[in-house]
């Protein structure tokens, strides 16, 4: 039976490419269908209808005809505007790193509603949450998870002896955490400090509630954002580009350099 000629879905606008003089292809990200591209014609003109239901970081009910190559948008309706991670510079970066990640570890027409529900979630904290850049750690955690690399962080990953309650060490070519037996072996291996071990731990558990209460010093916040960080890059291998605007932004709120 062949396919409907329209369909409609719910959807976060995770990327917008500009074509043409007025064109635009988005990138979404759907419960059911995974991350699909739509085409919006003259969706940059003053006059376009739809330009205010398809910003960056939207969730919207959108309308799709079937196209050869692409999907044509002929319709959107916001369920979610999520305006006040416009009208934050710090918020709006936050907002699309998570649009970049979930970009970058989803592939197209997979389906993915744990990621999918985890974005929006976090999309939420965001908003919702007096601690943004801890929203972010919960999500690159739980997103890797979901993604197939969730990080051993309760094992040795060379031994697989439980590690034990001192500083060990973050690989991001093992995949997690290292006994001091073993660190040397892997050359690129970082030292971690038991408290960042500890609100690693809680952060990969399944619920945000325990992690909302967490109180972390600037210290202690930037070490556990550069272990994910360093492990997010490796694999990837590229810098995430919206993690470098992210940074200096936090420098110009906060004054910490690490």
């Amino acid at each position: 039976m062949p396919e409907p000629r329209s369909y409609q879905t719910e959807a976060i606008v995770i990327r917008k490419t500009k074509l043409g003089e007025a064109d635009t292809i988005l990138t979404f990200f759907t419960p059911g269908l995974g991350k699909i591209q739509g085409f919006a014609k003259s969706l940059r003109k003053p006059k376009s209808k739809l330009a205010g239901h398809l910003e960056l970081l939207t969730h919207s009910q959108v309308s799709f005809a079937r196209g050869r190559n692409l999907d044509t948008i002929t319709g959107s309706q916001t369920i979610e505007s999520f305006l006040p991670l416009k009208s934050d510079l710090f918020l709006t970066s936050c907002g699309l790193y998570v649009a970049e990640l979930t970009n970058q570890f989803t592939a197209e027409h997979q389906e993915s509603l744990p990621i999918y529900e985890l974005a929006l979630a976090t999309l939420h904290r965001l908003v919702e949450e007096d601690n943004p850049e801890l929203v972010l750690r919960f999500f690159e955690l739980h997103l890797l998870e979901s993604a197939g690399y969730r990080p051993q962080l309760r094992h040795c990953v060379a031994c697989h002896q439980e590690l034990a309650p001192v500083a060990n060490y973050f690989s991001p070519s093992a995949g997690g955490l290292l006994c001091p037996a073993c660190a040397p072996a892997q050359p690129f291996a970082r030292g971690v400090s038991g408290n960042a071990q500890k609100v690693l731990r809680l952060l990969q558990g399944g619920d945000f509630a325990p992690a909302a209460r967490l109180k972390l010093d600037a210290e202690l916040a930037g070490e556990i954002e550069d272990i994910l960080g360093d492990y997010i890059k490796h694999l990837l291998e590229r810098e995430v580009k919206s993690a470098a605007w992210l940074e200096t932004l936090k420098e110009q709120r906060t004054g910490f350099r690490p």
